[in-house]
């Protein structure tokens, strides 16, 4: 499976340019950024993407609800945070594929190629 368009929901912008910056160096063409839920659900309402890569605290809210909105619309996605586990998360939610932060390149890649069932990057 080769990823093209990746959707990132991520209320910290400098974070989420970091994530935009390095999944173009591991072969991701179109990044997009969504620093809310509103611009994130308008985004896959209107747009495909291959997989989306979300934040877990947002401010005041998390993003558990938009996974579960990505999970119906088949949309693969994998949470992006500072927490070291899953265990406190939902149930439905613990077999998520987990990025922590700071990533760097080869974690990045790493998650990736989870998100794609094990398969290597084309670059």
């Amino acid at each position: 499976m080769t990823f093209q368009r990746v959707l990132i929901l991520e209320d910290n912008l400098i974070i989420a340019m970091e994530a935009e910056e390095i999944l173009h160096l591991v072969g991701i063409q179109q990044v997009e950024i969504a620093s809310n839920l509103e611009q994130a659900v308008n985004a896959v309402h209107s747009e495909h993407y291959d997989f989306a890569m979300l934040d877990v605290n947002l401010g005041e809210s998390t993003s558990f609800g938009f996974a579960r909105l990505l999970m119906e619309r088949g949309i693969s996605f994998g949470f992006v945070t500072g927490y070291p586990d899953t265990l406190d998360f939902p149930a439905d939610l613990r077999h998520v594929p987990l990025l922590n932060k700071p990533f760097d390149e080869q974690s990045m890649r790493l998650f990736v190629e989870t998100l794609a069932g094990g398969s290597p990057l084309a670059m």
